[in-house]
């Protein structure tokens, strides 16, 4: 036997030996890994490393359609240690834990419109604003005339599972007082109205056009020098364009009716007329990618980074074929969001700096 083989023998021997022990000991090694791994999670506090400055937070990039990658249409904004979150679509909530943004520090929820996607993770936000916070007060939840209602249903739901909390965890982890939400309307009798201006922040509420649903709105955020506004959903919007006027960020919805309209015939061929006749219906008082781009430029914005993304991208190959000519509208960077990112504006500066959170 050469030397070589005998080498090549040792070698093999070792992988194996390795190998069995691996195979041994692996519920051991299990341990030390979801030990070690839990430890370094629980002490992530990514609200408290971020420096002053507004930020904006892609904690749900998904619509209705499935989409295993992307949770359903939620945004995280925090202006210095302020945190509010827009829109909370499912799976929303537990992307913020993530994130490493604790939904028990969020200040508030400011709601766009009642559609279900934007609203079917209230129950996890206010839960865990509850008891990740050991919070005194409800989750305040900002929104036009009618939010009452929203907010009301949803305590109603929670209601016997908040009993079960206080029962099992006692009062000191969850005070009676801090559960559920608590709901905060505003008129609008025009095509603005502030919200809130509190430390340096101020956000306004600014109508967009996505009828029949009534009242739509989005929100621009001002804080110390630094803007950004989020669309909501929307057809394309003058008044967005107006409102947005040289903001920083532009996050806007975008829906691409070319790849919806190859849904629609796939439904119909398969004999799915209900499906192919809700493809066809959201494709009115959506905005495509395109028009995104067109109103980014209208408005002067910094960047433009398109989320609440229609159809589903499982795949970044896709992106070129969802943006079409985007790119040739606008003049400023253009980003397909995925959840996770962050954009952050710091003050005293003009740079968009950009990280992943996940």
């Amino acid at each position: 036997m050469t030397w070589l083989k005998r080498i090549g023998l040792t070698a093999l021997a070792i992988v194996l030996i390795g190998g069995v022990a691996v195979y041994a000991f692996q519920a051991r090694i299990g341990v030390w890994l979801f030990e070690r791994g839990t430890a370094q999670r629980m002490g992530v506090d990514n609200l408290a490393a971020l420096g002053d400055g507004l930020h904006v937070g892609l904690c749900g990039t998904g619509s209705p359609m499935p989409n295993l990658d992307r949770a359903g249409p939620c945004n995280v904004v925090i202006a210095g240690k302020q945190m509010f979150v827009v829109d909370i679509g499912e799976g929303g909530a537990e992307t913020l834990n993530v994130m490493g943004l604790s939904p028990g520090k969020a200040d508030g929820l400011l709601l766009t419109h009642f559609h279900s996607d934007h609203i079917d993770g209230f129950g996890p936000l206010m839960l865990f604003h509850w008891t990740r916070g050991s919070s005194t007060a409800p989750l305040p939840v900002y929104g036009p005339s009618g939010v009452e209602a929203i907010v009301g249903g949803f305590n109603a739901a929670y209601a016997t599972d908040n009993t079960y909390r206080i029962a099992h965890h006692g009062t000191a982890v969850v005070p009676p007082s801090g559960a559920g939400g608590i709901a905060r309307p505003f008129e609008m009798t025009g095509p603005t109205t502030v919200v809130l201006e509190r430390d340096g922040l101020k956000i306004t509420a600014f109508t967009v056009n996505h009828d029949p649903i009534k009242p739509s709105v989005g929100y621009r955020f001002d804080y110390k020098g630094r803007s950004l506004c989020i669309s909501g959903d929307t057809k394309k919007s003058p008044n967005l364009e107006a409102v947005c006027k040289g903001v920083d960020i532009l996050v806007h919805e975008a829906l691409n009716p070319g790849l919806v309209q190859k849904m629609e015939a796939a439904a119909g061929a398969d004999g799915q007329g209900g499906a192919a006749k809700i493809m066809h219906d959201i494709q009115d008082y959506h905005t495509s990618p395109e028009e995104a781009a067109e109103s980014a430029q209208a408005a002067g914005a910094g960047m433009l980074v398109l989320s609440h993304l229609v159809p589903p991208l499982p795949s970044r190959w896709l992106y070129a074929a969802f943006l079409g000519d985007a790119e040739s509208r606008f003049s400023g960077p253009i980003v397909v969001g995925e959840d996770g990112m962050m954009f952050s504006l710091p003050t005293g500066s003009k740079t968009i700096d950009r990280s992943r959170l996940i």
